[in-house]
């Protein structure tokens, strides 16, 4: 005899698990449809919140850093290596400068090398007589050349000598300038500011292991608290935002925080690297002239209210030497998201912007930036358990 109310009891519960699965189908393409329309420019009210943070900063950072003694006065930090990219201008070249003056070992990473070299004439001769001579070195490094990054990074490795900071000093900031791509196909901010620093980065986690704990330290920038990245749409070539410098610049900055806060959450405790961004402050520059005019106005209104270059390097030279970095690092990465660690011009941490907290665009950027500067998405692992990564960069210049 034929079971019919078996078999009709079977098929409705078919129905309703089939039923159920396509409305679970249907809500996960409904969210993601409503989270790609949600996120295609920087809310407004987050836009005011940004530029309202940033005048206040531009205003009250000297207020805010009063505690603070210039030039910072360092621990000895003798037989630590510390490579600074970008030293041979600005904040990197105080950094440099200062951690070589209290016994680091500094390597300068920089594009041109005579300009390298003749800073660190310069130096020695200053620093005659208060010491030994100054541990300084020079290697080229090109952040607009994602080959040059490999070959830096190869070199390095090869050395087998431990790395204990990492300074993400160089940045770019083209006023004015049309869009402009780099050699490698990237905007040329993107590139300076988050490509190659990330590559950087993820590259020499083997000599950083060696020298754990050690610290990634990414000179950001106030400017990311009105930045907004596409994934879809780094070069900015869409045309669905009208293309500036201060589009590029800021959109970059974030970028670099949100890589920064995966890079943090992917580095297991064991492997002892901490990963923090700075924020410099509003240092004396021209970068004021792509801003809007009311700022502008601030900016210039009275030059008081603006860092020297070795004011802005405080935070920087926190991050990479104070004790306590790397404790706050870790108690960060036991909470269930953080961002990763954030110095403000005070030398106490902060928040990032409120766009860096979206989790699920940032770890659309990692994905990205990893697609782009040409490392499988495991790399970061892989690397840790001692393997070798390939790269699509890094052979030799034509």
């Amino acid at each position: 005899m034929a079971a019919a109310p078996a078999s009709s009891k079977d098929k409705a519960v078919k129905e309703s698990d089939d039923e159920k699965k396509v409305q679970k189908e249907k809500k996960k393409k409904d969210k993601n449809q409503n989270l790609k329309m949600k996120k295609e420019a920087l809310g407004w009210m987050e836009w005011l919140r940004g530029w309202l943070y940033i005048i206040y900063e531009m205003l009250f950072q000297r207020i805010m850093a009063s505690h603070l003694a210039n030039p910072m006065p360092l621990l000895p930090i003798n037989d630590l290596i510390f490579i600074v990219t970008g030293s041979t201008s600005g904040i990197g070249r105080e950094t440099a400068r200062q951690l070589a003056e209290a016994g680091g070992h500094v390597i300068m990473a920089v594009r041109n090398p005579k300009a390298a070299h003749d800073l660190i004439k310069k130096w020695q001769e200053n620093w005659a007589g208060r010491g030994l001579p100054l541990n300084i070195e020079v290697m080229e490094l090109d952040l607009l050349s994602l080959d040059s990054v490999v070959r830096f990074a190869e070199a390095y490795n090869a050395r087998m000598e431990p790395l204990h900071v990492l300074i993400n000093n160089a940045g770019i900031f083209s006023i004015g300038e049309p869009h402009k791509l780099s050699k490698d196909g990237y905007e040329q901010h993107m590139q300076v500011n988050h490509l190659a620093p990330a590559l950087l980065s993820i590259l020499l986690v083997p000599s950083l292991i060696r020298g754990s704990p050690s610290r990634i330290v990414n000179v950001n920038s106030i400017i990311h608290y009105v930045g907004f990245v596409d994934t879809e749409d780094l070069n900015a070539t869409s045309g669905k935002r009208k293309y500036s410098s201060l589009v590029g610049y800021s959109g970059s900055k974030l970028a670099e925080v949100m890589f920064s806060s995966v890079l943090h959450k992917r580095l297991p405790a064991e492997a002892g690297i901490s990963v923090v961004c700075v924020s410099p402050g509003v240092v004396q520059t021209n970068v004021a002239r792509d801003l809007p005019k009311i700022v502008q106005a601030a900016y210039h209104l009275i030059p008081y209210f603006t860092f020297s270059a070795e004011e802005g390097s405080r935070s920087s030279l926190f991050a990479a030497t104070d004790p306590q970095v790397p404790e706050y690092c870790e108690m960060l990465k036991a909470d269930d998201w953080p961002v990763s660690a954030f110095i403000s011009v005070d030398c106490r941490p902060t928040n990032p912007s409120e766009e860096a907290h979206n989790v699920e665009t940032a770890y659309r950027v990692w994905e990205k930036t990893l697609e782009l500067i040409g490392l499988p998405s495991d790399a970061v692992e892989r690397l840790i358990e001692g393997e070798e990564v390939g790269c699509k960069y890094g052979a030799s210049d034509e």
